[in-house]
């Protein structure tokens, strides 16, 4: 198996019920496993569901960015790599890239901004000591990687230039 930049976050296969009609994985399915993914950082920054219960403290998505990379097929084993670009007090910038089977290449890829929350508001707020170190953690293991292909795109058509 290929190495991947990042931190291997997440793992699950291809489902049946996740394929469209063209025998590829359905777009919204990418959405989901990146979602798992990004729950299984959550718990390791330090939110799991016992800390998130306690603490009335959660992660909200603010946005979402997924680029289309390459088909996939049911059955096909996928892994998530994650780093964290960035972060501040209460917002964490995660670049997520997912392969499949022994590709070196990625498959897809999501750019997210998550933002740090007490449910009793919900309102923002600054992420606990604790949680901090480990988002703090996160983005310094990352920084040696090379930059994050997919990350910082915007979705435009060219601007027509007349003659």
């Amino acid at each position: 198996m290929q190495p991947m930049p990042g931190l291997e976050i997440y793992r699950d296969i291809v489902r049946p019920e996740w394929v469209d009609y063209n025998g590829h994985l359905r777009d919204a399915f990418y959405l989901l496993i990146f979602s798992f993914a990004t729950d299984a950082l959550i718990d390791r920054i330090g939110l799991d569901d016992a800390t998130r219960t306690a603490r009335k403290r959660s992660i909200y998505t603010l946005e979402a960015h997924i680029n289309y990379l390459q088909e996939i097929k049911l059955g096909a084993q996928v892994r998530i790599a994650a780093r964290l670009l960035g972060h501040d007090a209460k917002r964490l910038h995660l670049y997520l890239e997912m392969f499949a089977d022994e590709r070196a290449e990625p498959v897809a890829a999501s750019e997210q901004m998550l933002l740090h929350v007490d449910t009793n508001g919900p309102r923002s707020v600054a992420f606990d000591a604790d949680v901090a170190e480990h988002v703090r953690a996160l983005v310094d293991a990352g920084a040696a990687l090379p930059p994050a292909q997919y990350a910082g795109r915007t979705i435009a058509l060219p601007v027509a230039r007349s003659v």
